[in-house]
């Protein structure tokens, strides 16, 4: 699989004399001197294009794993894929899709991608409703740019403490004006702040990121509030500590903080969430932190808020139609996961989600398909992922596809997750005493085809070694391969 020959018996005869011979009628064919200097792989292809040796020998020296990119993706991450993976912007039947922040459309999509990766926390871009339809699992970076938006936000606490970007823009004025010298401890006092110790901040959503913010807030000696609905076990254990207190209800954060930042997904549930009744609850002095989505908050009736005399700041990196112009907002540029590092981060977490999903079948970062791991496959079985909607019967219907064939399933997991189930087993190869006619199933296609069949099943993958090999899924009625 990795391109190279080695010695393995095929019909009795040794694939790396084939090889050698192969690679001796390519040079004939094209030319002495110039084939001889072609690498053993490409002088394979030449080969095969002249004397045509068994599709199988090609596959396994060639194929690889397509993974199409739509944005730039760091170096670092692209290393964590080995020779048989093939990464390019160009191709166009894809066996994954690797993305940063371009909106996916259903046209990106062909019938072959089997996943979408997309390096950085957030998904809104990957058309997930449409992905989980299609039976396609989307990946994500959970905590790979935390830092790099933590580092953003405990900058906008001193920018919203401290009259700090008002002073450069005053200072710029009078230098224009040639007063600089003269007003600089004058005029200090228009721009006077206060210190964020002792202070409460709001953190909205407990994830990886808020749970950093909360740490370096208590650091800096403030006192933390959280709230967070959705707050699982494994984020749970991420908190600092016991000083850490959550509350039940946002309005009871809003009311007691002097800052809130915000940390929580974009869904239907948190459209608004900063909205008129939380704003109400807001002491008037409280600033809104939002590194996370523009959605989140409701920046009319910020608006009327602040019209009522309220004189928090609103800092974002989310373009704000309503607010941009305000003297009581500060939008910067979306740099909360542009950093160096950052991009590194979620570029090597991306790419190894990715080859532990198309090599072994496992779901790890998945934000529509439910977390899936088996202990490592035997060689001598073929792995079958089985991607199916989740409703009584599927699941007998595809246990008793290989029991019909007398073939056993020497392991096997099933998990669900909302409409969409997933299965995977391992299933031993036939004996190979086992003479063909006595098989059920004359090939793999057959079994796959045997597996289609059933009812609720969307696509179905063999891992047994050729890379990007074994894959069906139904689309507009019809078995794609």
């Amino acid at each position: 699989a990795d391109g190279e020959i080695r010695s393995r018996s095929w019909r009795g005869i040794s694939l790396h004399s084939l090889g050698m011979s192969l690679m001796m009628l390519a040079g004939r064919a094209v030319g002495g001197a110039r084939a001889a200097r072609v690498p053993g792989r490409r002088a394979l292809v030449a080969a095969c294009a002249v004397r045509g040796p068994p599709v199988v020998l090609v596959e396994r020296a060639m194929s690889t794993y397509r993974v199409k990119t739509f944005n730039k993706i760091s170096q670092a991450g692209l290393d964590q894929l080995p020779e048989r993976y093939s990464v390019s912007e160009e191709h166009d039947r894809p066996h994954a899709i690797l993305l940063r922040s371009h909106k996916l459309q259903p046209e990106d999509v062909p019938a072959t991608v089997r996943a979408v990766v997309r390096c950085g926390a957030g998904t809104n871009n990957c058309n997930v409703p449409l992905m989980t339809s299609l039976g396609i699992p989307v990946f994500n970076t959970p905590g790979a740019n935390a830092n790099s938006v933590k580092e953003l936000v405990i900058c906008a606490l001193f920018l919203a403490s401290r009259g700090i970007v008002e002073g450069i823009n005053h200072m710029k004025y009078l230098g224009e004006i040639g007063e600089a010298k003269e007003r600089i401890e004058k005029d200090k006092k228009q721009f006077a702040g206060r210190e964020v110790k002792g202070k409460t901040l709001g953190v909205v959503g407990l994830g990886a990121i808020g749970a950093q913010v909360a740490e370096t807030a208590m650091a800096l000696g403030m006192s933390v509030v959280g709230y967070d609905p959705a707050l699982s076990l494994e984020a749970a254990l991420r908190l600092p500590g016991k000083n850490l207190e959550t509350v039940d209800s946002l309005p009871e954060l809003m009311g007691r903080s002097d800052y809130v930042t915000l940390h929580a997904p974009y869904v239907d549930a948190t459209h608004h969430m900063i909205n008129k009744e939380a704003l109400l609850a807001m002491k008037p002095h409280t600033s809104i932190l939002n590194f996370a989505r523009g959605e989140l908050v409701d920046e009319e009736a910020l608006g009327r808020v602040w019209a009522a005399g309220a004189t928090g700041k609103y800092i974002t990196d989310f373009a704000s139609d309503a607010l941009w112009n305000h003297s009581q907002c500060m939008v910067v540029p979306h740099l909360g996961a542009s950093t160096e590092e950052a991009e590194e981060n979620s570029a090597v977490m991306a790419a190894q989600t990715l080859r532990l999903f198309m090599e072994h079948g496992t779901i790890r970062h998945s934000v529509n398909f439910p977390a899936t791991s088996l202990k490592t496959r035997d060689p001598e079985c073929t792995r079958i992922c089985i991607i199916h909607e989740n409703k009584a019967g599927v699941l007998s219907g595809i246990l008793s596809v290989p029991h019909s064939g007398n073939i056993n399933v020497e392991q096997q997991i099933n998990t669900s997750r909302g409409e969409i189930a997933y299965t995977v087993m391992d299933i031993e190869k036939p004996p190979k005493d086992l003479q063909r006619s006595d098989l059920k199933f004359k090939s793999w296609r057959s079994l796959a085809d045997a597996l289609m069949e059933v009812d609720g099943v969307i696509s179905t993958r063999m891992i047994s070694g050729v890379p990007g090999k074994g894959f069906s899924a139904w689309r507009n009625g019809e078995i794609m391969r």
